[in-house]
C-alpha cells in the first residue's frame, strides 16, 4: 500500500508565532498563506502543516499521488483502492470515499491511540 507524501498537520492557536517557531527550526514556508490560515512548512523532505481554526487535534496527513514537493508521481495507489484494502483488514473508516468517483477524495480513521489520519488525495 502506497500512501504518498506524509505530513503531520498541527491545529495551533496562532499561526504567526507557530511560523516564528518553526522558522526558527529551519524550517520554511512551502504553501499556504496567513490569509488562508494554513501553512506548509518544509525543513528538506520534512513536511509540517500548520492549521488556525480548521480542526481540532492534529492529524497524520498522507497524499497519494505526491511526492514530498507536492509533485505528482507517476504510479501511486489511488486512494479508493488504499480504502478497499483497509477494508479488508477491517480496519474502521471515519469518512471513505465514494468508491464510484474517480480523481481527489479523502480518507479518514483513527489509530489504536486516537490519533486521526487523513489520506488525501489531490488528483
Amino acid at each position: 500500500m502506497k500512501l504518498g507524501a506524509f505530513s503531520v498537520s498541527l491545529s495551533v492557536k496562532d499561526l504567526k508565532v507557530s511560523k516564528e517557531f518553526y522558522e526558527n527550526l529551519g524550517f520554511k514556508v512551502f504553501a499556504g498563506g496567513m490569509e488562508q490560515n494554513y501553512l506548509i512548512m518544509k525543513n528538506e523532505s520534512t513536511l509540517i502543516g500548520l492549521f488556525q481554526g480548521m480542526f481540532e487535534g492534529n492529524i497524520l496527513t498522507f497524499n497519494p499521488g505526491w511526492d514530498e514537493n507536492a509533485k505528482n508521481i507517476e504510479k501511486f495507489d489511488d486512494v479508493r483502492e488504499i480504502q478497499k484494502q483497509l477494508k479488508s483488514k477491517n480496519i474502521k473508516l471515519t469518512a471513505e470515499a465514494d468508491e464510484k468517483t474517480a480523481g481527489p477524495a479523502s480518507v479518514m480513521l483513527t489509530d489504536p491511540d486516537g490519533n486521526m489520519i487523513l489520506i488525501d488525495q489531490h488528483r
